[in-house]
């Protein structure tokens, strides 16, 4: 008798021993796994803006530190106010729709007149010139641009051809913002030979990496008061970095919430 119930006894304990094995077996992975950290900013894509269809720059020229170029088109002019500037809720320009100007990996520069005067060192240079709406987002159409690899010598283009390497363009955002304007930040960067699906952009906001596969702008909302950083890269579909020229490129701008008393 005593030996029956010892037996009973050993293969209760024996069951219930491996009923706890299973239950922390199955609980183990759970107690293992981390949440994911949430995201500090958003990128939230923008409401379509009003297309510029005909809009285009026709010729670019550079000599003598000049710059000339010959836009055509009846529904984009320099100097006018996007009609849809006040629904973007984004930095605009009191002086209207521009060009921008971009040497190499540099800042933009924005231009309202068809011809100016700027300076370009000797050298081999990427030039990149597009129509910019009033509050700054580029317009993406093949006419609206030219992307040009140069040779400057004494203030003038001695050489250029069309750039044939896929290329990304930083455009904005750039230099100081402050009050409304830090709310909704744009994204906005330009695409040279790479269409988003074969390609893809990183966006990396003060070391928080975005990954983009639409070729359009991002409000970017969160971004803290004081010194910020963006690099962009262009990847392939493997998410290895391009080998293209200025890639990555960065750029550090400013939030200032409360504008600085004069």
């Amino acid at each position: 008798m005593k030996s029956i119930l010892y037996l009973l006894f050993a293969t209760t304990l024996l069951i219930s021993c491996k009923n706890q094995a299973a239950e922390e077996q199955t609980e183990a992975p759970a107690e293992q796994e981390e949440a994911a950290p949430a995201n500090q900013y958003t990128l939230t894509p923008f409401e379509p803006s009003k297309a510029f269809e005909d809009a285009a720059i026709r010729a670019m020229s550079y000599k003598n530190g000049t710059f000339s170029t010959v836009i055509s088109g009846s529904s984009y002019k320099l100097g006018e106010q996007t009609t849809d500037a006040g629904s973007k809720n984004c930095a605009n320009s009191a002086e209207g729709q521009h060009l921008h100007l971009i040497v190499d990996d540099q800042p933009y520069a924005a231009k309202y007149e068809s011809s100016f005067t700027y300076e370009i060192p000797d050298g081999e240079h990427y030039l990149l010139c597009f129509l910019s709406r009033s509050y700054h987002e580029s317009i993406k159409t093949a006419d609206a641009h030219m992307a040009v690899k140069v040779n400057i010598e004494n203030k003038s283009v001695k050489e250029s051809i069309d750039i044939e390497d896929p290329m990304l363009f930083y455009s904005r955002p750039k230099g100081l913002y402050t009050g409304d304007d830090t709310k909704k930040v744009m994204l906005d960067f330009y695409l040279v030979n790479a269409e988003l699906g074969n390609y893809k952009v990183e966006a990396d906001i003060n070391g928080e990496k975005h990954l983009i596969d639409v070729w359009q702008p991002y409000y970017i909302e969160g971004l803290p008061e004081g010194d910020n950083t963006i690099t962009l890269s262009l990847l392939n579909n493997n998410g290895s970095l391009v080998e293209a020229p200025y890639n990555p490129v960065s750029r550090t701008f400013k939030i200032e919430k409360t504008p600085a008393a004069n």
